[in-house]
Formats: structure tokens, sequence, C-alpha cells
């Protein structure tokens, strides 16, 4: 089958072949006629296989006819990060070559008020994170009344990062009329709930199972000690045994890790760069685009770039922490092995983590393998009590000073010296009076305070006759 057989427009036709596209993705084929007759769409299917195409070609036809109005977009599609928007927004600019239409790309980290300017001009296609959209809606600069089409991409990402409460917000804006097409790589209990919420009579498309990985990749475990430091020896040793990286993702649960992998690896030698949550949107877009040109070998990111990132050529992806949820496992994986190649995924796994592994082979039903990457040397990238506890030296605090090791205490100054000129005199024990001895305490009753004459003054060293303060002789 190819593109020319799916009911699509001369016009997209042109720019598919113009991009270098021959055959549509099993999801592509099955997805496109569908959403062409105005059908609601539930699309099951694994990451990097094409899911994007399978949703912006049928727009592209359905939007030739028609005219967006000021603040009331055509088409709205909601995504979870402001990467997988932005390439949203590449695709629509790759396709959509010869259409004219309007695309307002809705994400936060860039400025406000260029958004709003394009929307007020009418926009054919709003490609929005939830979080900025309803910052335009309360503002009044976005009417969603006449929405034909909605597209809900990456939804159990969705359900991971908490956009379900806005989800169902803005779903309750839009006219019942629509149509919805809704994508997912798994299917939890609450993205099932959330189909049967919006969707009407949907066509069901699984084009592989739920949960899967795909059968190009290559998965590994590694063991690995708990411990930090000796954790980055295995990973440098693992990343030294691949001869055939030419890129690679290595993913971490933690920003701060993150930060520490990418100074650890370029410390040793490697091509490394960061990409994380806590990262203003000009330098996440400018470290993605210096690792699809192959300026950075390795990309040490958190699961900001797990899902959706279309990079087609990583040959390896590393899991310095096993994700806590078995569907991140999917994710991470699906960025290597892409559109049928060839992919490696290497996972390090420590005693403690064993649990969070479990779960992940039973949501793909299969048994991963271990790989030995040999005898890790200690490198010196960790403090030196790191390093003593990573060589199996004796550990801190199990070790005692000798007398002749300690150094000789330094003298304390006169002035800080304890008394020892006038020692405490000590009281035979049995003068101490016993606890349970004590009588019991009784209030104590204010005594008149005699009044103090000014006559009883120290000649020195206090007030005289003379200048006693007025509030002093007061009673």
């Amino acid at each position: 089958m190819n593109f020319s057989e799916l009911g699509l427009s001369p016009k997209v036709l042109e720019a598919i072949s113009a991009a270098g596209y021959t055959t549509p993705t099993t999801i592509q084929a099955e997805a496109i006629p569908h959403a062409l007759q105005r059908k609601d769409v539930l699309g099951l299917a694994q990451t990097g296989s094409g899911k994007t195409a399978a949703f912006v070609l049928p727009m592209l036809t359905l939007l030739e006819k028609g005219r967006a109005r000021a603040r009331m977009p055509r088409t709205l599609i909601l995504e979870p990060t402001r990467e997988l928007a932005a390439q949203v927004h590449e695709a629509f600019e790759t396709l959509g070559k010869q259409h004219k239409l309007t695309v307002a790309l809705l994400i936060g980290g860039v400025a406000f008020e260029p958004q709003a300017a394009k929307i007020n001009r009418g926009a054919d296609v709003v490609i929005a994170t939830p979080g900025r959209l309803l910052d335009h809606m309360e503002r009044g600069g976005l009417l969603l009344t006449g929405i034909e089409m909605l597209v809900i991409d990456e939804a159990d990402r969705m359900l991971d990062m908490g956009f379900i409460p806005d989800i169902e917000k803005i779903c309750k804006l839009l006219p019942f009329t629509r149509q919805t097409m809704f994508f997912s790589a798994t299917m939890p209990p609450e993205i099932h709930r959330l189909t049967t919420q919006f969707l009407h009579n949907p066509v069901r498309i699984e084009a592989s199972a739920p949960s899967s990985t795909a059968a190009s990749i290559e998965q590994y475990l590694v063991k690995v000690p708990h411990d930090a430091a000796p954790k980055r020896d295995a990973l440098r040793a693992l990343l030294r045994t691949q001869t055939k990286v030419k890129n690679g993702i290595v993913f971490a649960n933690r920003k701060t890790t993150v930060a520490l992998l990418e100074k650890s690896l370029r410390k040793h030698g490697f091509s490394a760069g960061a990409l994380h949550g806590d990262m203003d949107q000009s330098a996440r877009l400018k470290m993605l685009a210096a690792f699809r040109n192959n300026e950075v070998t390795y990309l040490i990111a958190s699961d900001v770039a797990a899902r959706g990132l279309d990079i087609p050529e990583v040959s390896h992806v590393f899991n310095f922490d096993v994700p806590i949820h078995a569907e991140d496992y999917v994710h991470r994986v699906g960025r290597t092995g892409r559109a049928g190649r060839e992919g490696h995924a290497f996972t390090m796994v420590t005693r403690e983590e064993a649990k969070y592994l479990r779960a992940i082979e039973t949501l793909i039903n299969k048994e991963i393998p271990y790989f030995d990457i040999g005898t890790v040397e200690d490198s010196g990238d960790a403090p030196e009590k790191e390093q003593r506890s990573a060589r199996g030296g004796r550990k801190p605090g199990r070790h005692r000073e000798k007398p002749a090791d300690r150094a000789p205490a330094a003298k304390m100054p006169a002035a800080a010296k304890p008394v020892a000129a006038r020692p405490a005199v000590e009281q035979p024990i049995a003068e101490k009076p016993a606890p349970q001895a004590k009588p019991p305490r009784q209030p104590e009753q204010r005594r008149a305070r005699p009044e103090r004459e000014l006559e009883d003054a120290p000649e020195s060293g206090g007030f005289h006759k003379g200048n006693m303060p007025a509030f002093l002789l007061r009673k």
C-alpha cells in the first residue's frame, strides 16, 4: 500500500513525496482513511511508529476547505511537553508547504504576546500544552467553540504529568459535534476511562500490542552497585564497550542526577549534553538541535525526552536508573530502533531496583538478558570517601585512630582556658538532697522591693546624685 490509496489530497501527496516518504506505517494506513471520514479514532501503537503523521496528514486534507476566524481556531492538538508540541509544529511546516495555513504554537517558556497576536489574526491549527492553552483562554484571547477536530497525543504521558483535570476542563468547552483522535502507546485504566468519556463510537486501531517494545531493539540488563560513584564508573565502562555508538540517550530519574552525569562524562572526555525540565525553552531546543546534528554524542536526559521526540537515528539508549513506572521503560527504549532500524538498549540495575525490573518484564512480557561489562576500574570521579568504599577498602567510620596517629591538640588561648585556679568544691554525695525528698514547690509571693536610696549609689560605676534619670525616681 502507498499513500495515494488512502484518500489524501493531491497537495498532501505532493508534500509527502517531497519529504521522502514512500510507504505508510501500520498506524498511518489504518488511521488516515477513518480520520478522513471524520470518525473518532483511538490509536494504540508503539512509540516511533509514525503517530504524528497519522493525524497531521488527514488534518491537512480536511483543512483545505474553510477559513479560520479571529480567536477561533479550527483544530486543536494537545501535547504533554514543549518538545513534542514543537515537533508537531515542524511536521506541519514540512508536510504543509502547499497549504496556506496559520499554525499557532502555544507553549510555555517563550513570550506570551506573539502567541496571542497570532491567535487574534486567526489560526487554523493550534498546537498547545494544556497549561499555556488555559492561560490564553482565561485571558479571553482564545475561543474553542469553532473546533472541528481535537487530537490528544501521548495521552498516557498526560496522565503521568497530571494533565488529566486540565484536559477534562478543556474538553467541556469544545463543541459536542467535534471529531476526536486519541493516541497513546499504553492503555492504563485511567486512560481507558477518558476514551469512554471523550470519544463517540471510536474506531480502535492497534498497530501493535499495547505496552510492547519493537522487535528490532536489543535489550540488556547490567548489574551495578547502588553507590553513586561506582555506578558512574560502571556507566563509563559500559559506554566504552559499545564501539558502534552513533549517538545515545542516557536516562536518569532525577534532574540532579542528569546534571551530575553530564559533568562526570565531560570530565572523562565524553561528548555529552543535558536536557531536563528546569532548563528554559531556548536552551532545551538548542541542546536538541545539537544532538540531532551530531554535535553531541550522548544526551543525558530526564523523562522529558522519553516520549515522542523524533530523533530517527538514535543508536543506543542507556537507562542509568530503572524507571519507577514500567510504562516509562517502553517510551525510553522507543527512542532507539525507530522505523524498523536496529537499536540497542541497556538498563543498569541495582539490587534495590529489582522490584521495578520485575514490573517492566511483566509489562512487556519478555525476560531481558544480562550483559557483562567486566571489571569496573575506579577512575577518580568520586570524592575520596566514595572512592575508598568503591575499591572495597576500609569503610568510613570503622577505623579508630591510634594515640600515635593523632595530631597534637592545638594550645588553647589563655582567654579560652578553663578556670583552673578556682576549682569547684566537691560536696559529699550524702549531702545532696534526693529528688523525692524535695518539698512541693510553693507558689512564689512577690516581695516588695525597698526603694533604692539615691545616697546608696556608689561613687563610681553608677549614677551620681546630680545626674539620676527621672524615670528611675518614680515609685
